[in-house]
């Protein structure tokens, strides 16, 4: 496809499995048509780690600032603090990754909603977006969400790779939503071909969710199955295809839509003419 630019609403550059080449990464992403890529936190730590490599990268990255459920348990009163302190760093454009992950378990799940509802809080406070993390609690994640109503800011469901069902109430609600190479996976998401059909233009943004989910249409076939920001050209393939659109189009319009999302005040000129 012709290089168009792409912005990577989501990828786990503080990883470990990137310390060795980081930098080139971000190169290699940039080649591919990348103008914008944000971090994402999911603890202190690499919240920390995230919004470090947004300052680094300055106007190229951009930093969640979050904890995910798996980490629910460390999210105490300093943790808090930490995390409340972090939100207010320019870098830091949502709060999150958040929510709830009943399919692995690795922290319980009363501390999973309570720490879900402490960022919930903090986004109201703060008036970030959300950045939102949903695995097998659905009904309980939509509970807490419709108990914020009207004072819920955007928010965006990372990652989706729910039903028709589940996009439309999250839709209803006002949720964006984010679609990653698992769009590319034909054992198990295939279904998301409908759902990327009617989630409207306006509401849908695309992610590699690096270091994973790497597209498994890719060709040739990567040594290695590290997935990384480049590849994002290649969800942005499969949903166009989904949705009867040019690859150009569908990055076109889900890049205009992640910086008004994020507040990213890029100059995207080329995007007034799609």
């Amino acid at each position: 496809m012709t290089v168009v630019p792409l912005v990577d609403i989501g990828a786990n550059l503080a990883h470990d499995s990137f310390d060795v080449d980081r930098d080139a990464v971000l190169a290699r992403a940039r080649r591919a048509g990348l103008v914008h890529v944000v971090v994402t936190g999911s603890s202190v730590a690499s919240t920390a780690a995230a919004i470090a490599l947004a300052r680094a990268h300055p106007g190229f990255v951009s930093a969640t600032a979050g904890v995910h459920p798996h980490h629910a348990l460390e999210l105490g009163a300093e943790a808090l603090e930490a995390l409340s302190a972090a939100l207010a760093a320019p870098e830091v454009v949502a709060v999150g990754e958040c929510g709830l992950d009943y399919f692995r378990d690795y922290s319980p799940r009363p501390a999973q909603r309570a720490a879900f509802e402490r960022q919930l809080a903090l986004a109201v406070e703060t008036g970030k977006p959300l950045f939102l993390h949903q695995r097998d609690a659905h009904e309980d994640f939509l509970a807490m969400l419709r108990d914020v109503g009207p004072r819920l800011p955007r928010a965006v469901a990372h990652c989706f790779t729910g039903s028709r069902s589940e996009a439309e109430q999250y839709l209803a609600l006002g949720l964006h939503v984010g679609i990653t190479g698992w769009i590319c996976d034909e054992r198990r998401g295939q279904h998301l071909a409908e759902v990327v059909r009617m989630v409207p233009a306006e509401r849908l943004m695309l992610e590699t969710d690096a270091p994973y989910l790497l597209p498994r249409t890719l060709k040739p076939r990567p040594a290695s199955r590290r997935n990384e920001p480049m590849h994002l050209t290649e969800v942005c393939r499969a949903v166009a295809a989904a949705r009867a659109e040019s690859p150009e189009q569908t990055a076109r319009a889900t890049s205009r839509t992640a910086a008004r999302f994020f507040g990213l005040g890029l100059a995207l000129p080329e995007l007034e003419t799609a």
